[in-house]
């Protein structure tokens, strides 16, 4: 398979590149009150609201530098939950010096994923052209229920008469 690296601090992680829809330049987002810090806000892209997290938060507990290395790696994956109805969500996620390419067959030595409740997105480690990349499972960078909840159209409002009937 092959892995798209980035770094966030000075640790390097890795995703599966069939899941990058692209990558862009640092966006803006629009801030979403009373959310998580790793979830910078939403943007739009192609049409479409995406969440927008910082993988900084995440991983080394504070925001990612804006510089010019800094990316948004627009990722697509199919939502974890009901089967039937298959939803897709985009997401886009901010990291640092997203450059490199590798494949994980070149692999010169892999640790499988430690699961931990708090960090369910930390996958396997490998070791690939003297570098040590951790997979991220971006379907497990939201929480289900804030997936579900950045996905799910609003209830229409009801209607409100204009005038006499």
């Amino acid at each position: 398979m092959q892995l798209l690296s980035f770094t966030v601090g000075n640790e390097a992680y890795a995703i599966e590149t069939r899941r990058v829809i692209e990558v862009l330049p640092l966006v803006t987002a629009r801030p979403i009150p009373h959310m998580p810090a790793f979830l910078r806000g939403i943007f739009m892209h192609r049409g479409q609201f995406v969440p927008l997290v910082d993988l900084g938060w995440l991983l080394a507990d504070h925001p990612l530098q804006e510089r010019l290395s800094t990316r948004v790696i627009v990722v697509e994956y199919t939502l974890a939950g009901n089967p039937a109805t298959q939803q897709t969500i985009r997401l886009g996620a901010v990291a640092e010096n997203v450059l490199s390419l590798w494949n994980d067959a070149d692999a010169e030595a892999s640790l499988p994923a430690l699961h931990t409740p708090v960090a369910p997105y930390l996958g396997r480690v490998l070791r690939i052209g003297g570098r040590t990349l951790q997979l991220l499972a971006i379907e497990h960078l939201l929480p289900p229920a804030l997936a579900a909840d950045l996905i799910t159209p609003a209830p229409a409002s009801p209607s409100i008469p204009c005038g006499p009937d």
